[in-house]
């Protein structure tokens, strides 16, 4: 059993913001189930975004914000992140983070969907995030931060009091490790392996939600995922994410008969919000019709997009010919761990930041490039509380380390590719109550509960147990949403109804073994098998 003062779970740019802010003050310990290279963050080819252009402005970003997210955000909380995170990013640049710039020096800002200003940074033109990444890296000291790589936690450990007090973790040959600390950080990322197309490294399945949730915390806004619209699409799959930035440098979408798709779809077209955009592509692949991005327009797409170059001549998709075929994928959910500002949830101790967290402030439909600055203004806020007084009162959490309970084993009935098949037919990126329905009624047939302590053969097993309590969350907060806003589509119900929803959630949590869903504008709560 080791000890640290701090654990995080989860190696993204959240984790690393938080731990630099924290290592000269406490021992803090990064737990992460692969290799930190394999995450999301370190993947991302968007940019970030933040108001610091000449001609840009809070106001406009912040209103960009809300309208991306169909005004289902608190606009207190989207105004602290937009000014928060323009100072984070421009402390970045004067730490010298390399990002892309014109012939004269000034910063290169780009313009991606949504977005009323150029306002993207970039670094190596598609690689944003391997180098904010690797310049969070550079500056952790390895004697006051210790990484745990390959190693899955699968249980949130409480004491008498409810208090987090420590997790446990099976590592690559499947034994079982305890480690405690007072304070445990979620850093864990999304959603997007519960779909067999998505943007997002294939391990990353909502592990950080399901902990939380057989823990005890509160989920919120589970509904709301944004489907990236373009993916490349080879050999009937998709094969990775073909940034936005490139409709930012002026790509077009056409359908195989030439067409341009987006025409009388939206004034911004191609720019338009990603779930419009999506929503077409999807549409016009259900009819049959291949979709393609016409980047014969933009000048030098090799030298602007080398790591796109890269992957479609890896799929050998010949760059020369002008046109990349595309599908939309699952990208990023908007809901997640409900915190405060801070990062702190309902169980002592217990912290999500970046993507599995619902903050609040990406609404029903995330604005493009607001995720990077979200996990670096969520790492710094979460590093300053536990730096402070409020923190120190919980340091010498007391946990029975020596009576962990163990659990009952528990055995998987399904693969994962019918879980994934089944969410992306029916939870998709348009959405029936039929639909819902059926997949609801498949995940509640599975001989699985919502145990306290359950033991796992394999990580293979935990991987698949959490797969289906998220799904489950999803599915259930999709039926109940009985109207279309950002990234949750009904067909059914498919326009927004402001009177009804606009600010409305849905409140998940577990109670007693069962999934217990609070409405708190109707007052009502609900407790489901």
């Amino acid at each position: 059993m080791e000890k640290a003062d701090i654990i995080i779970v989860g190696s993204g740019i959240a984790a690393l913001q938080l731990a630099r802010r924290l290592q000269d003050h406490y021992y803090v310990m990064i737990i992460t189930k692969d290799e930190i290279e394999s995450g999301n963050s370190y993947l991302a080819q968007g940019g970030i975004a933040a108001p610091v252009g000449q001609k840009d402005s809070l106001n406009a970003h912040m209103k960009d914000t809300l309208e991306a997210g169909c005004y289902h955000q608190p606009e207190d909380s989207v105004k602290e992140l937009i000014t928060d995170g323009k100072r984070i990013v421009e402390s970045l640049v004067h730490e010298g983070v390399p990002f892309d710039r014109k012939e004269d020096g000034s910063l290169s800002l780009g313009m991606e969907g949504a977005h009323s200003e150029h306002r993207i940074l970039h670094s190596g033109g598609d690689q944003t995030g391997k180098y904010i990444m690797n310049h969070l890296l550079k500056s952790l000291s390895r004697e006051k931060v210790r990484f745990v790589e390959r190693e899955m936690v699968y249980e949130i450990v409480k004491n008498d009091r409810g208090h987090c007090c420590g997790v446990k973790t099976k590592d690559k040959d499947d034994a079982i490790r305890f480690y405690y600390a007072p304070h445990i950080v979620l850093a864990t990322g999304g959603i997007g392996g519960l779909y067999p197309s998505t943007s997002n490294h294939p391990s990353v399945t909502g592990d950080g939600m399901a902990l939380a949730f057989l823990a005890g915390a509160r989920l919120s806004d589970m509904e709301f995922i944004q489907f990236h619209p373009t993916l490349l699409w080879s050999e009937g799959k998709t094969c990775g994410l073909i940034s936005e930035a490139v409709r930012g440098e002026g790509a077009i979408l056409l359908n195989d008969e030439g067409k341009r798709i987006m025409e009388g779809i939206d004034p911004l077209l191609e720019l338009a919000p990603r779930h419009i955009v999506a929503e077409c592509i999807y549409k016009e692949r259900r009819k049959g019709r291949n979709v393609y991005l016409d980047i014969s327009r933009i000048e030098d797409f090799q030298g602007k997009f080398p790591s796109i170059t890269s992957l479609c001549l890896k799929h050998h998709i010949s760059i020369g010919e002008g046109r990349i075929p595309v599908s939309p994928g699952c990208h990023f959910i908007m809901g997640g761990i409900v915190t405060d500002r801070a990062g702190r949830t309902n169980i002592p101790g217990l912290y999500a930041i970046g993507e599995v967290a619902c903050s609040g402030i990406h609404g029903a439909n995330r604005l493009a490039s607001n995720s990077l600055l979200e996990g670096l203004v969520y790492g710094e806020r979460l590093g300053e509380y536990l730096k402070g007084s409020g923190a120190l009162s919980s340091a010498h959490v007391h946990c029975p380390l020596d009576r962990i309970e163990e659990g009952e084993p528990l055995s998987i009935p399904f693969h994962a590719h019918e879980l994934k098949e089944g969410m992306m037919n029916h939870v998709g990126i348009i959405r029936r109550e039929e639909g819902l329905s059926a997949h609801l009624k498949w995940l509640k047939e599975q001989p699985l509960t919502f145990g306290e302590h359950i033991d796992f053969n394999s990580r293979e097993e935990i991987h698949l147990y959490f797969m289906w309590i998220v799904s489950l969350l999803i599915t259930e907060s999709a039926l109940l949403r009985t109207e279309s806003r950002g990234g949750h589509i009904r067909a059914d119900f498919p326009k927004e109804d402001n009177a009804g929803w606009l600010k409305r959630k849905m409140v998940l949590q577990k109670n007693e073994g069962r999934l217990r869903v609070e409405d708190h504008e109707q007052n009502e709560t609900k407790i489901y098998a």
